[in-house]
Parts: C-alpha cells; structure tokens; sequence
C-alpha cells in the first residue's frame, strides 16, 4: 500500500531551515555590534529563542527516515547506505571543497593545492566548516539506524518507555554538558567526545523522538491536537524564560557568551521540545488548509522550499559570507541601532540568496545532485 504523503512535513522542513538561518544571521549581527552595546545586548538576550531550529530538524530527520522504512518487511540496508551516503555525501565532498575555494578567495588568499587538500580532508572528517555538522551527525544516524528499527521492533510494546528512558538520558547530558564539561580537561579526547555537537548521540532523543512519533503518527497527532492550546500557551512561556536563562548564564553564572548561548542546555531540551509540539501543530493545521484556493500560492511556495530545504542549508555559507561583507562595509557608518533595525533585510538577503542558488541547482541538471535532488535525464526518442 502507498504511504501516505505528509504535507505537514513539508511546512516542518522549511520553517526549521529557515530558523536555522536566522539563528546563523543573528549570530552575524551580535559580531557586528559593540561589545556590551545595548543593541548586542537585546539580540544575546533574545537569541537563545531560536536555539530549537537545530533540535526541530533533527527531529524531523527520525520522523521521515521512520517513515520510510520501519514499516518494510525487509529492508536491504546496503542499498539504504548506498542511496543514502550518496545522496548526503556528494554535496559534502563538493561544498566542503568549494567553499574552501569561494573562502580563499574571498579573503584575498593566494590558492595552494596541497593546502587546500589538507583543508580539504581535515573539514570531511571533523564536519566542522560551513556548518556541515549536520551531515556528519546524519551519517553517523545513517550507520546504527539498523540497529534502531531493530530496537523499536523487537520491544514494540515498550515504546514509551524507550522514549522516556531516551528523554532522561538526554538530560542527563545537557546537566552534564553545562556544568561538568567545561571544567574538565579534554586534551587526550576521542574527537567526537571533545566536540560533542558532532556527535549523533548528542541528538539521540530527538531522533528517537522523531521515530516514536512516525510509528505512531495518527495517535500522536490527536494527542497533540487535542492539547495544542496547552502545547501553544506553554511554548510562549518557554520562549519567554529563555530571556531568564540568558541572565541567569549571563549575570548569576558569569558564564562566557559561548557558554551563555550554548545550545546543549537542560532547559532548551524543553523549550525546543515544545517548539517542535508548536510547528508541527501549525503545520498540521496548514496540511488540512493547503487545498483551499487562498492558500494555493503560498502551499506551493512550501512544497517547492521543502525541496530546496537541503540545498539552502547546504549553500548558506554564500548568503552569509555576502552579509558579513555588507556589514563590514556599512557598519561603520550606522547608528547601533540602525544597524540592529536591519537585521529583517539581513535575514531576508541569506534566505533569498541561498534560496536562489539551490532554485538554480535544482532546475539545471545535472547540478541537482549538488543539494541531494538528482535530476534523471530523459532520453530523445
């Protein structure tokens, strides 16, 4: 029988890629700011509202590979590396590549072969440049999702317990990543302990999350529909205790901005937790909608974004280097203010530029393979 296509996903994918790249162009404006000036200040405080755009598509990653294959009766998981590590694999080669080039030059450097191999493999095996940890932590997921659909199928009655047990873990992490980990010394660390953020088991509950929900997705979804006010009322008031979290890390802890803004946070597991509740309630309620003539444009704006949603992610680094030369071009001659009040242009100049480059990639073949959209090539009669 055929799966049924979740349009709700779509909406997902777009809203937590574009959120990602408001994350990235906030941390653009913060650097641009004077140190411990008022505007700085307000975005630092702010910006920790953000932190669950990371989380979301992680999430979304287990719900769709959940989809697809943990209700096959068998699965030939060297064909599921194959497709997979391909798919992910050839844009991680050419990007990592390219944008060690695009950098270069930009800066004026002078282009060096041996260099820019080191550079080169160094970036593959650390996913560490051009924000590519994603495909690095997806392909460590890729490698013992095996195991977890084997897990999920050999307890299928115990779900919500390896759901909750993952939850704790995941705490226990976040406790340990704030206040152990930066006191510890990490010198003679495996790569993957020391940076923690790459690893996949620093995610594991949102892909276990992410999977919990795809097995069970029509009682998942009337759970959450029938609690979405809750869901939205608690959500607000997460957002709005991230601005305590901020002072707390800020003023109390006298913990640096890195720290301060840190991501792996016991708190903003909960909040980004419920701002997943919060989009996908909302794009729940966009799938039920989409086929009405006033949201015609605007559904296949989203089915065409959640397409390009990888290439976007894989291409912002073009948008965002076009940024940062713009504000060091013009900072100088701006109001603190000014320059804050131009965040919403910022935003919009990366998103349209990423956007625009996956658009071209997609539609002119063979470059769609670029952003993990293969084109198949139609042979003359």
């Amino acid at each position: 029988m055929k799966k049924k296509y979740l349009y709700e996903v779509d909406l997902m994918r777009c809203i937590f890629i574009f959120g990602v790249l408001a994350n990235h162009v906030t941390s653009s404006f913060i650097a641009s700011l004077s140190t411990n000036s008022v505007p700085q200040l307000v975005l630092l405080m702010t910006h920790l509202m953000l932190h669950f755009t990371r989380m979301g598509f992680m999430f979304v990653t287990g719900l769709v590979l959940f989809l697809q294959y943990y209700k096959k009766d068998q699965v030939n998981y060297l064909t599921f590396w194959y497709k997979r590590y391909k798919g992910g694999g050839v844009p991680y080669l050419f990007w990592n590549g390219f944008f060690l080039i695009f950098v270069a030059v930009e800066a004026g450097d002078v282009l060096n072969f041996h260099s820019w191999l080191t550079d080169w493999y160094s970036a593959l095996i650390h996913g560490n440049q051009f924000y590519m940890y994603y495909i690095l932590v997806t392909f460590q997921l890729y490698l013992i999702f095996p195991l977890l659909i084997k897990l999920f199928k050999k307890l299928s009655c115990y779900h919500l317990l390896i759901f909750s047990i993952s939850a704790l873990i995941q705490l226990f992490f976040l406790i340990w990543t704030k206040y152990i980990y930066p006191e510890m010394n990490h010198d003679n660390w495996p790569y993957l302990l020391k940076y923690y953020g790459n690893f996949v088991l620093s995610y594991q509950f949102y892909f276990i999350a992410g999977g919990v929900v795809s097995i069970h997705y029509e009682e998942a979804k009337t759970f959450i529909l029938k609690y979405r006010k809750i869901v939205y009322s608690l959500t607000a008031l997460l957002a709005l205790g991230t601005l305590v979290l901020f002072y707390v890390n800020w003023y109390i802890l006298k913990l640096d901005q890195h720290y301060t803004e840190l991501v792996h946070q016991p708190y903003l597991m909960i909040y980004a937790s419920l701002m997943i509740c919060t989009v996908w309630c909302l794009s729940l309620s966009y799938a039920s909608h989409r086929t009405e003539p006033k949201w015609d444009k605007f559904a296949k704006f989203v089915s065409l974004s959640s397409k390009l949603s990888f290439g976007v992610y894989l291409t912002q680094t073009i948008g965002l280097t076009l940024l940062a030369y713009i504000l060091l071009n013009i900072k100088g001659y701006l109001n603190e203010w000014v320059l804050f009040l131009l965040l919403p242009v910022g935003y919009l100049i990366v998103l349209a530029t990423s956007w625009l480059v996956s658009f071209i990639l997609y539609k002119v073949p063979p470059f769609g393979i670029l952003i993990g959209r293969p084109q198949k090539f139609r042979r003359n009669k």
